[in-house]
């Protein structure tokens, strides 16, 4: 590191540590007006060297084939092939019929299974892909081939059983809870029972044919989703595959990992085409009625939708008075009585049956114990009901029959209410499914696992919430979720259009209710993680590895298809870095060591000025007129301001009349580029809360021509300035501000933004730069430079061309003054005496001095020469993160992961260190839920005798 004048570079930034600033300055530039925080300087210009791996991205082709309007046919190929044979169609008879024309997505799925090729068809809800898996299974039964059917949870196994029972003969189940028939040719099963069955090798296994996914979009649950992948994984090459998913957006490179997995075709059918149009509602609670935001074809009803916010606006500030006495039970009340007046509103309009998705099991038998007085079933649907009951529960004792939870429910069947979530017993949330399937329950509160592929659609579905806790923290919905869970409304068949109405209220942002309302679906990306039982279940497996696991897994995939995009971004970032060319006699070292005094040398101006800017010291000169220069507290440089009024509010304790705080502001004429001058009024606060703000950007960041107007030449500012003792006429190379000399005359070079002077309101400490130089307002009609409160109002009042003349004002003074505006000095013009302040000053010209003495400080292209030396290091920094991420992403991930894992398997004696698994180790392979580890252990000593 260099040495100046005894102090070494690296220790600069303990010379010019400056006391942090308040977050309230609300501007938002773009990057390239900032100042701070700096890009640190790299010591050398040298790049990682990337590392060769041996897993390489894999490079798969896919053919759009043509189809029918309403669907897209795509087909992956796997690596090494380039050509794509033509589907045969059928000419035969088909393995199945249906009494009705099929759509054109399924058609296209039926001739994929009919030629032997793995399928993903991505559809919406209820938009009919059980057809799909229907024809699967027809056609292993006509071949002699056993099928899959897999699941995400219990209650889907439970209801496709009955269904399929009813189609098909030889059905099998099984799930954790029960067990039929397992020597089926058709087994039904959920996920993880496959997986079991892989990891064992099990003789169905061996016999399969096909293996039907449905809900594979579940896939990117953290909790469960690897679960999907392993089972992809471990299944044979010759096994063909039907994945049922909702919409996603990167279906095809699902398939492509599909593709490179199994090395065969693998056909993606996609849909957006919804059987039962939706309408969407807003309920904005404290309303009395429901807005239509989104309508069947799919436009977005603005006005709608802002009239429905004012409404929870304008209840939520009604409610202010009293929410301090009510408390959260008050809160809950509301929100009960706002859902019961939905339902009533929905029964009257006759848009039963309704599904209420709450997203709590409290809550959803919290709302169904307000309602249990209403009816919703005549005599005739209560006789059915209490049939289909006591058949369900005539196979539990008299004793079991007296389980709270269903002498509870039973009321509530009876009156055609119904509650589904995961708390219930697993008879009892069969028996509502039966009930709402054969249309008897007219109202289910249910929790979001109803909407995973249960066939169980609704006319009506209506939203209680729009957050979620998602096992970590509370968070609000996906629109990804929303789609799922909404598509639950409209019967296919039945209903002309389905009816989904959302609650909001005022703790539910109009931007977050809009993104839900029009989001986009969620992507399939994978949650792959490991598990002791996953690795050790994998050390069983004679043909996989751990490794291996890790190679093939979807998250690996996707790390690897990521891999081409950012070659190309370090091409392009290598090519903006070589053309950024800095002369070969130039010393890079000295160059850096100027970068870095001109830094610290910005660095303690600005902690000059906050020590000059307080109100005690810099008061008496902050007059309107005064020239003064705004920066933000994150180092954005708007330039020059003319300062018009000081305020000063003190906010004091009600009982003790002590000041709790005391603001200070400026209200300021500031000059900005927008891109909508008409959205801005006067005055503007200048804090993070005003939207409107974030249009705004420093002048200096573009080429903005001012257009003049000679008849208002004489209404221009005269200067008037005086002589102080910090005026200095000489150049000052160390100053990066641009703001301090002279600019040139501007052309237009875009479009969008314009120049427009508006008056802002600043923190005190965001004014640096105070000048010598006041502007006199007397020119001004009617404007008392005493009464600064009504020269605001004044300047507000004058048309922005007329406003912009106050910087030829300005300009002529830097003319005047060499292309300097001096500044005022803050000891012999203030009068301040501070040593922290004198220390600062003392810094200040040590370092500029220091400056000086740099054998590049003289050269008349210095700025050119840092202002490159700049932009090349962050260009560098740039390239360098990217080839940091490229060595990452061409690495295995999770592979140190892996070998920790090993490491504590050894040592806690699960396995040898050949990878042998000993007695504890096969029995922790037993262990699917809990921890895997902890269990074995207290097994093994004697814990649960």
């Amino acid at each position: 590191m260099a040495n100046i004048f005894g102090i070494e570079l690296d220790e600069l930034d303990e010379v010019i540590s400056q006391p942090e600033r308040p977050k309230t300055f609300g501007l938002l530039p773009s990057t390239s007006v900032l100042k701070r925080p700096a890009v640190p300087i790299p010591s050398s210009f040298s790049l990682p060297t990337t590392r060769k791996s041996k897993f390489k991205a894999p490079r798969l082709k896919s053919v759009t084939l043509p189809t029918e309007a309403g669907c897209l046919h795509e087909v992956v190929l796997p690596v090494g092939v380039d050509r794509f044979k033509s589907l045969t169609p059928i000419s035969q008879i088909p393995a199945k019929t249906y009494p009705f024309k099929l759509d054109p997505f399924q058609r296209e799925a039926v001739l994929c299974i009919e030629n032997d090729q793995s399928v993903l068809v991505s559809a919406h809800t209820s938009a009919g892909k059980t057809v799909v898996a229907e024809y699967a299974i027809a056609r292993c039964l006509a071949n002699k081939q056993r099928v899959i059917y897999t699941t995400p949870i219990k209650s889907l196994s439970n209801q496709k059983f009955r269904e399929f029972t009813a189609e098909f003969k030889d059905v099998g189940l099984m799930t954790g809870d029960i067990t039929i028939n397992p020597e089926a040719t058709l087994l039904i099963m959920t996920t993880e029972i496959l997986r079991l069955m892989l990891y064992r090798g099990n003789e169905i296994t061996r016999e399969l044919g096909w293996v039907i996914f449905d809900e594979i979009h579940y896939m990117k649950e953290k909790e469960r989703g690897v679960v999907w992948e392993e089972s992809i994984i471990l299944l044979s090459d010759r096994v063909r595959q039907v994945f049922l998913s909702a919409t996603i957006p990167n279906a095809r490179q699902f398939a492509e990992w599909v593709a490179f997995l199994h090395k065969l075709p693998c056909h993606v059918i996609y849909t957006d085409y919804r059987p039962t149009p939706l309408q969407h509602y807003v309920y904005p609670c404290g309303g009395d009625g429901i807005f239509l935001a989104v309508g069947k074809d799919r436009e977005f009803n603005e006005k709608n939708f802002d009239e429905a916010v004012g409404v929870v606006r304008k209840a939520a500030d009604n409610a202010k008075s009293d929410a301090s006495m009510r408390g959260h039970r008050g809160g809950s009340q509301r929100a009960v009585t706002y859902c019961s007046k939905l339902i009533k509103l929905v029964m009257d309009n006759n848009l039963q049956p309704l599904i209420v998705f709450s997203f709590s099991k409290n809550d959803c038998q919290f709302y169904a114990n307000e309602i249990s007085k209403m009816e919703f079933t005549d005599d005739k649907e209560k006789a059915a009901i209490k049939l289909i009951t006591s058949n369900a529960l005539e196979s539990l004792s008299a004793e079991d029959k007296k389980i709270p939870q269903i002498t509870e429910m039973m009321p509530f069947l009876r009156r055609g209410i119904g509650v589904h979530h995961g708390g219930l017993l697993p008879i009892l949330k069969e028996l509502v499914e039966i009930l709402f399937g054969e249309g008897y329950l007219k109202v289910l509160f249910a929790t979001e696992t109803f909407a995973m592929g249960l066939n169980m659609p609704a006319r009506t579905v209506l939203f209680t919430a729009t957050r979620k806790f998602d096992g970590q923290s509370f968070r609000h919905l996906s629109s990804g979720e929303y789609i799922q869970m909404s598509g639950r409304a409209g019967r296919r068949g039945k209903d002309d259009r389905g009816t989904v109405i959302l609650m909001i209220d005022n703790t539910v942002s109009p931007d977050a209710a809009k993104q839900l309302l029009l989001g986009a679906p969620d992507p399939l990306n994978s949650a792959f993680t490991l598990s002791y039982n996953m690795v050790l279940n994998l050390l069983l497996v004679e043909d996989i590895n751990p490794q291996i696991m890790l190679e093939k897994s979807f998250f690996q995939f996707q790390n690897y298809a990521s891999i081409p995009i950012l070659e190309q971004k370090i091409e392009k970032l290598d090519a903006e870095y070589k053309n950024i060319g800095i002369s070969e006699n130039i010393n890079i070292e000295d160059l850096s060591n100027l970068l870095q005094l001109r830094r610290a040398i910005d660095d303690l101006e600005r902690q000059k000025w906050q020590l000059s800017m307080k109100y005690k010291y810099s008061g008496p000169f902050l007059v309107p007129g005064r020239i003064v220069r705004v920066e933000s507290d994150s180092g954005v440089d708007f330039g020059f301001a003319i300062v018009l009024n000081i305020r000063r509010s003190k906010k004091r304790d009600p009982d003790s009349g002590s000041v709790l705080s005391d603001s200070i502001t400026a209200d300021v004429l500031v000059r900005v580029a927008v891109e909508n001058p008409e959205d801005f009024t006067n005055p503007i606060i200048l804090d993070p809360e005003p939207l409107e703000l974030s249009s705004f950007k420093p002048i200096d960041e573009f080429d903005i021509q001012v257009a003049e107007d000679e008849d208002e030449e004489e209404r221009s500012p005269k200067v008037e300035s005086k002589p102080h003792s910090s005026s200095k006429k000489r150049k000052r190379p160390w100053k990066s501000n641009a703001n301090s000399k002279p600019q040139p005359a501007k052309k237009l070079k875009t479009s969008t933004h314009v120049a427009m002077a508006t008056i802002a309101r600043v923190p005190l400490d965001c004014l640096h730069d105070m000048s010598t130089v006041c502007l006199n307002f007397k020119t001004i009609s009617g404007a008392d430079p005493k009464n600064s409160s009504a020269l605001v109002g004044k300047m507000a009042k004058l048309p922005p061309p007329l406003r912009l003349k106050f910087w030829e004002g300005i300009d002529r003074a830097k003319a005047k003054l060499n292309g300097e505006i001096p500044l005022l000095d803050p000891i012999a013009d203030l009068g301040i005496k501070n040593n922290e302040l004198k220390k600062c000053l003392e810094n200040i010209h040590l370092l500029k001095a220091r400056f000086a003495d740099n054998p590049l400080s003289t050269r008349s292209d210095i700025d050119q020469l840092v202002h490159n030396h700049e932009r090349r290091i962050v260009k560098f920094q740039e390239l360098r993160m990217a080839h940091e991420e490229l060595n990452k992403k061409e690495s295995l991930l999770q592979l140190d992961e892996l070998h920790s894992r090993k490491r504590v398997l050894r040592r806690l004696g699960f396995c040898a260190e050949d990878d042998v698994i000993h007695l504890k180790g096969r029995i922790a392979c037993e262990i699917s839920s809990g921890d895997e580890l902890m269990l074995t252990e207290l097994l093994l000593d004697g814990f649960f005798k």
